[in-house]
């Protein structure tokens, strides 16, 4: 999805444009994350953009994207450029000595909770 969001419209208030806005973002990561994956991917991706325009978008993570949104209303932009593209996800396991530390970390903070 490559898209300049308006937020100005002669009928319908900025509120309601921005939850609408959000839904239909919403409703395209849902959409995307539904579809079937390869043999060799654990999960879909996105790579996300967001700006006042094309030229000036930078990189935000997805979970960013509601705040950002939410950020252009307060700011009260009258549009911005928003990119979301799909990319296969592979999982990484943890090193062991991470993982180790983890536990033993967790062990020790509920060692400390009972005394």
């Amino acid at each position: 999805m490559k898209k300049t969001f308006k937020m100005t419209h002669p009928k319908i208030k900025v509120p309601r444009l921005v939850e609408a806005i959000k839904h239909e973002v919403k409703k395209y990561i849902k959409r995307e994350r539904g579809k079937t994956l390869p043999p060799d991917v654990d999960f879909w991706d996105f790579d996300c953009r967001f700006g006042a325009d094309e030229a000036s978008s930078e990189v935000i993570h997805l979970s960013a994207l509601n705040k950002a949104i939410s950020q252009a209303e307060s700011d009260q932009l009258e549009s911005f450029y928003l990119e979301i593209l799909v990319k296969p996800g592979h999982r990484t396991k943890k090193p062991k000595d991470e993982l180790q530390l983890n536990l033993e970390d967790s062990a020790i903070q509920g060692e400390e909770k009972e005394g």
